[in-house]
């Protein structure tokens, strides 16, 4: 499956780039999030709660940020298992561009499934990951007002 999006976020580029690369703000964004921690190897080991249909299933995976390129984007390679309600792998592309007033975030996704009830769904999660993304690193327009 593949999902693409884009967030509009009031921030500069190396600020976006800044939270990206921060673990407490990717915890806080990915919903469910129990557990989020840096591996020995420098990968994040994560554990997700989740709603899979009817089934409220723990997610146990590891996540590898690849190809980092500062300010531009970077590539995420992941994978977990939920026990019965399944498995998934994932591999998304980040890429940041300036736009008036803030920063673009654009990302494609592809995901490989082992459960069609996960699929139903992993393009929420994406969105909810990245809408909730774009509400912690957005600054107030009042900053962003002259005083008059």
């Amino acid at each position: 499956m593949e999902f693409k999006g884009s967030q509009r976020i009031i921030a500069s580029r190396a600020a976006v780039w800044q939270r990206l690369n921060d673990p407490v703000t990717l915890q806080q964004c990915l919903p469910g999030c129990e557990h989020y921690q840096q591996a020995e190897d420098g990968s994040y080991d994560v554990v997700i709660v989740a709603a899979v249909g009817p089934i409220k299933a723990r997610f146990k995976g590891n996540a590898r940020f690849l190809d980092l390129l500062e300010n531009i984007g970077y590539r995420i390679e992941g994978g977990g298992s939920g026990g019965i309600a399944g498995f998934g792998k994932l591999v998304a592309d980040v890429h940041l561009e300036d736009m008036d007033g803030g920063t673009t975030l654009q990302y494609a996704a592809t995901v490989q499934l082992g459960s069609r009830l996960i699929g139903s769904v992993a393009n929420k999660f994406l969105a909810d990951f990245f809408a909730q993304f774009e509400r912690q690193v957005s600054e107030p327009t009042d900053l962003l007002r002259p005083d008059i």
